[in-house]
């Protein structure tokens, strides 16, 4: 069934198993003992008595043993050679980090401003130094080079001086950040200022101001249906926002992870914008977590962020960003910590058996001093009702306390493969096997089909986030004999709190999430035409109408409005404009298969009047997205489609206050400038008072109140 080896005699049904994991931590502190009996001992005391240590001390423990369980893992899984060379490629990067600290931040910028900047000649500089390297300019060519002539600064002054002037044009100049665009060697963080968090700019369209992207100083997103929209960081990224981070867990001053306080009332402060700095609800041990990343110890760096946050694969970038908000840096730009979290998840994702890795530290997790095995079973069985994020984070630590949990879901939830998930259709338990390639799981986000697993995670959230990461949440569940799961049960008729006493759950947990579609209390304001936010975002993606080849009912025309200021409104007015072209394109395709079949007089017969225009308006604009299409084919680039949907009216968000204080800017900006980037518009002030029909009692406009 696999060629997994591991170590030590140990077999893969181990890593699933209560004795297994008694097997592997007493392996673990045996080989501990041997190398460092001193640390062997401290991690039995303090296992003993984990509340005698201080934060300060269990934290100093926790990086302590991080290498050692690096080595361990990388012994126990047989990937010590991959592990030598991510830890190679951290360590390869140093001159990078070094160069931009010591000689981009601190000499060139300062030396040079950015008015005497605007005059240096970019590209002769470049082309200098270019010769200079030996023939090849890149950001790690620069670090490397410029750190050896700083060895010897007397012999190297003159290009030592080239580099100064270059390094300032590149970090102060807008041709030099277009040069650079991708590059973090020449990228500073820039001073807060909490009423421009996003750039923008205005215009004028039916007499109303609205804003969008600021198309001097930001690139359009060309987005082409529904794909991932953002890869995330890669390792040069998210080591540079860790060697960003002052690693300050040692002076209490991680804030990200325990909260901003008041020193006079011990409560949580909030921020100019309202925003309560409580940090990291789990409080992860950030901090620590970067400072192990940063030493090369990609597994122990996510083991540390497994101790108070398993389900990490569910977190993350583009999810959650409250220990941003509560950084050291308040003047300036904060650590992009979600990034960073995520680029650690999947580096060990990434090796061979790195999901079975991840896996395996959310149950047994030697650097959880608290609690370094799950726990034997209880006897007691919880109902957890949702598949949501509360739901499935629940069941994960009801689990590892010894719990059964059974978790049901109004959805249907699609069957995984029995090898894969450990579970036959019937419910029943099956042999699976282990994963070496987590390749194997990941499908493209544009052919994937909704597995209703996940709740909001799964139809709520747009395709920024990789819904990939969902069905590795479900095995870090499905696998475990603590947990079972039923699709298309609905609390309150299908089971009842009465029924589920009678069948012996101990305990009954609702996770059915907080929010409820807002709907208008205005003049037809449920018009056909008019939709709730939430009811679009899922029905675009639990329908499949959003898949190339669905048939689905979801019908949206543009112009669109979205009427609101939270997410919700922001990845609705991104949704409607991808899901528009695929739209238009879907019909026309079938529009002229039918015609070549039936000629069009008895393909537009059946129609009614309504139908017509609609049809007419989709042909035309499928027509002009086809154009669009082999224009780009001939011209050898992506189809750009954000200046057809502008034409065609595109979508436009209005909300009744000011955009900085809509929840979107004030909870997660950048949502917001990535939006802007696929073209939608922002209007200001506006609050709807009635929605005007159409002879066929279709919305044909929206009549907004200035406020």
């Amino acid at each position: 069934m696999t060629d997994l080896k591991l170590s030590n005699d140990l077999v893969f049904e181990d890593l699933y198993a209560e004795d297994g994991l008694a097997r592997i931590d007493a392996l673990f502190t045996k080989k501990l003992g041997a190398v460092d009996g001193d640390l062997s001992v401290r991690l039995t005391t303090a296992r003993a008595n984990p509340g005698s240590l201080d934060n300060k001390a269990e934290s100093d423990l926790i990086l302590e043993l991080a290498p050692h369980l690096e080595d361990f893992l990388g012994g126990l899984f047989g990937v010590k050679d991959e592990l030598k060379a991510l830890n190679k490629s951290h360590k390869d990067l140093n001159d990078l980090y070094a160069c931009k600290r010591l000689f981009v931040q601190r000499r060139a910028a300062k030396a040079h401003k950015p008015d005497d900047a605007e005059g240096f000649n970019g590209p002769a500089l470049e082309a200098d130094l270019t010769v200079r390297f030996g023939g090849t300019f890149d950001q790690i060519v620069f670090a490397k080079t410029v750190n050896a002539w700083l060895e010897d600064e007397e012999a190297n002054a003159e290009s030592l001086d080239l580099a100064s002037h270059y390094a300032a044009w590149a970090l102060h100049t807008h041709d030099g950040h277009e040069r650079h665009f991708d590059d973090i060697l020449f990228r500073k963080p820039e001073k807060i200022d909490i009423d421009h968090f996003v750039p923008h700019e205005t215009f004028a369209d039916h007499g109303v101001e609205m804003m969008r992207m600021d198309s001097e100083n930001c690139r359009h997103y060309d987005r082409d249906a529904f794909a991932l929209t953002d890869q995330g960081t890669d390792l040069i990224g998210a080591l540079d926002e860790i060697n960003y981070c002052v690693i300050c867990h040692d002076r209490a001053r991680d804030y990200c992870s325990r909260g901003m306080t008041d020193k006079d009332t011990g409560k949580f402060t909030k921020n100019p914008l309202g925003v309560t700095q409580n940090g990291c609800p789990l409080e992860e041990k950030i901090s620590e977590m970067h400072k192990a990343k940063m030493d090369g110890d990609s597994i122990a760096s996510l083991a540390i962020i497994a101790i108070d946050n398993p389900v990490v694969a569910a977190t993350g970038h583009r999810i959650c960003n409250d220990c941003m908000k509560a950084c050291i840096y308040q003047k300036q730009d904060p650590v992009n910590i979600p990034q960073a979290e995520t680029r650690v998840l999947k580096d060990v994702l990434n090796l061979p058996w790195g999901f079975e890795i991840y896996s395996l530290l959310t149950r047994w997790n030697p650097l959880n001093i608290e609690r370094p095995v799950s726990k034997p079973d209880s006897g007691r069985k919880v109902l957890i009702v949702g598949a949501g994020p509360a739901g499935y984070s629940l069941a994960h630590f009801l689990m590892n306390e010894g719990h059964t949990t059974v978790v049901i879901d109004g959805l249907k939830i699609e069957p995984l493969e029995p090898e894969i998930c450990g579970v036959d259709q019937s419910g029943g338990r099956h042999p699976f096997k282990p994963i070496k390639d987590i390749g194997e799981l990941w499908e493209p986000l544009d052919a994937r089909i909704q597995a209703g697993f996940g709740g909001v995670s799964e139809y709520g959230i747009t395709v920024r986030w990789d819904k990939n990461f969902l069905k590795v949440v479900r095995l870090l569940m499905e696998r475990r004999k603590r947990f079972a799961m039923y699709g298309g049960v609905r609390f309150g008729s299908a089971i009842t709190t009465e029924s589920a006493f009678e069948l012996g759950f101990d305990h009954v947990a609702l996770a059915m999430g907080a929010g409820k579609p807002t709907f208008l209390s205005v003049p037809n304001g449920l018009a056909r035409g008019v939709r709730q936010a939430s009811d679009l975002l899922m029905a675009l993606q639990l329908t499949g109408a959003a898949m190339k080849n669905s048939i689905a009912n979801l019908q949206i025309r543009l112009p669109s409005v979205i009427i609101g200021g939270g997410l919700t409104a922001i990845d609705s007015a991104t949704e409607v404009l991808a899901y528009y072209v695929r739209q238009v394109e879907k019909f026309l395709e079938r529009y002229d298969v039918l015609v070549g079949l039936h000629g069009p007089d008895a393909v537009r017969s059946v129609w009614s009047g309504e139908e017509k225009i609609i049809a007419d308006e989709f042909i035309t604009h499928g027509r002009a997205i086809k154009e669009e299409r082999e224009s780009a084919v001939k011209e050898g680039r992506g189809p750009h489609f954000i200046t057809l949907l502008d034409s065609w009216g595109g979508a436009t968000i209005a909300y009744r206050r000011r955009m900085t204080g809509s929840p979107s800017y004030r909870l997660n900006h950048e949502e917001i400038e990535k939006a802007f980037e696929q073209g939608i518009r922002f209007a200001e002030l506006l609050s709807p008072t009635e929605i005007l029909v159409d002879e066929y009692n279709h919305c044909k406009a929206v009549v907004l109140e200035k406020q």
